[in-house]
């Protein structure tokens, strides 16, 4: 059974037991992003291959809302857009989708990957300091990849579903806390990681900042694209707990 069908099943058994104590938490994240990959080829077998420069700092965000909805067990949603835009002069022509690019002229080029994610995750029992938690996440990526040049124009759009596995530690000590989280998957065809660390600092009940850091890597090689980022985040923002 694969992880797609082990999470459906997961969100259907959580939502038909008894809730116990419930609480809300609210993470909203703002960053500086660095570009530090950007390889392209459409279609992945034909296409000519596109290695954009490194590009940075560009404004990125996203929002994380938490239920803890059980003693033990969470849900979670998360949104997490991004998009960037870059110019490149081609030595050679350039075969994108069905359009040629031809050499020396500029090429704009317009580069989304939104990912939009659920999942649940189980916390297990803290011990001293730290508490762990593990899970799974069901991600949706919205992706879009468009050239421009002149009169040419041509875009790949990818649209899809993606099971990730998900875990997270926290150490909490009085006002401070450290955090790590990432969800992540692998495969022959691909891999996605989304991995932060940061800390935090309580400034009332239910009010803590953080600062950290996150990267993304991630990509797909298959005959219809090859497509491969690598995205560096200095973060902070907000927690609130209700």
């Amino acid at each position: 059974m694969n992880r797609l069908a082990l999470l459906l099943l997961l969100l259907a058994f959580l939502l038909t037991t008894p809730a116990a104590a419930q609480e809300f938490v609210l993470d909203l994240e703002g960053a500086a992003a660095w570009q530090l990959r950007n390889d392209f080829a459409v279609p992945g077998d034909a296409g000519t291959l596109v290695r954009l420069e490194d590009d940075g700092p560009i404004p990125a965000g996203r929002a994380t809302l938490t239920w803890h909805r059980w003693e033990r067990w969470s849900l979670r949603v998360v949104a997490a857009p991004y998009s960037s835009d870059a110019e490149f002069v081609p030595s050679e022509p350039v075969l994108f989708e069905d359009a040629i690019f031809p050499e020396g002229e500029p090429v704009e080029v317009d580069y989304r990957f939104n990912s939009w994610r659920a999942g649940a995750f189980y916390r297990f029992a803290p011990r001293g300091d730290w508490s762990l938690r593990a899970g799974l996440t069901l991600k949706v990526r919205d992706a879009e990849i468009a050239l421009r040049s002149g009169g040419v124009e041509a875009s790949n759009e990818n649209v899809g579903v993606v099971p990730l596995l998900y875990g997270g530690a926290r150490w909490e000590r009085g006002n401070r806390a450290f955090e790590i989280d990432v969800d992540a998957a692998a495969a022959s065809q691909g891999r996605a990681i989304d991995l932060a660390l940061r800390g935090e600092q309580k400034i009332s009940d239910r009010t803590s900042l953080f600062l950290g850091a996150r990267i993304l890597d991630g990509g797909a090689d298959n005959e219809e694209v090859f497509a491969f980022a690598t995205v560096l985040y200095a973060t902070g923002g907000i927690r609130v707990t209700w």
